[in-house]
C-alpha cells in the first residue's frame, strides 16, 4: 500500500476502539476503472453513497492476478493519482454469470441503467479478456461487491 494510503487508513483505525480494530485483518487500497476520468468519477460516486458496488471478472482470481474480495476487507479508494479518497468496507462477495447481472446491480454500482452498464462493462470486460487470452461471452463469471463508506 503507498504511504499516503497508509496513513488514510492508519489515522482511520486509530479512530476506532480497539474491539471494533479487531474484527478488520484485510486491507488495500486502489482506484476504480482503466482511466483517469473514470477513476476519478468513480471515487467520487463512491464518496457520496450513489455508487456501492463493483464487479470484476472471475478469471483474473482464478489466474492468481488478484487476491478474492471477502466480506469485512477495508478498501481505501483512491483517485487516478492516489489521492485516499475514501475507505469502504465490503458487505458482500457473489458470483454471478455476465448476462444475470440485474438492474437492482447495476443501479448499486452508480450506473443507473441496466442497459448502460451492459454496454460499458462489456466492452471493458471484453478488454479485460485479451489481456486474460479469453474469449468473452454472455456467460462469463463476474464477482459482485457491495460495499459502505467507513470513512471519509
Amino acid at each position: 500500500m503507498e504511504e499516503q494510503s497508509q496513513i488514510y487508513l492508519d489515522t482511520y483505525l486509530s479512530s476506532l476502539s480497539e474491539s471494533e480494530r479487531k474484527k478488520y485483518q484485510s486491507f488495500s487500497s486502489d482506484y476504480f476503472c482503466a482511466d483517469e476520468h473514470n477513476a476519478n468519477l468513480c471515487a467520487e460516486l463512491i464518496r457520496i453513497g450513489q455508487k456501492t458496488a463493483t464487479c470484476s471478472l472471475n478469471s483474473w482470481y482464478e489466474s492468481d492476478q488478484e487476491p478474492m474480495p471477502t466480506v469485512g476487507h477495508l478498501l481505501v479508494v483512491v483517485d487516478w493519482n492516489g489521492k485516499p479518497i475514501c475507505i469502504v468496507e465490503i458487505d458482500s462477495v457473489e458470483k454471478c454469470k455476465y448476462s444475470e447481472v440485474t438492474a437492482e446491480f447495476a443501479y448499486a454500482e452508480g450506473d443507473r441503467s441496466l442497459e448502460w452498464w451492459r454496454k460499458a462493462h462489456w466492452d471493458f470486460f471484453a478488454k479485460e479478456c485479451i489481456e486474460l487470452d479469453i474469449e468473452p461471452n454472455e456467460n462469463m463469471v463476474l464477482v459482485l461487491e457491495q460495499f459502505h463508506v467507513v470513512h471519509q
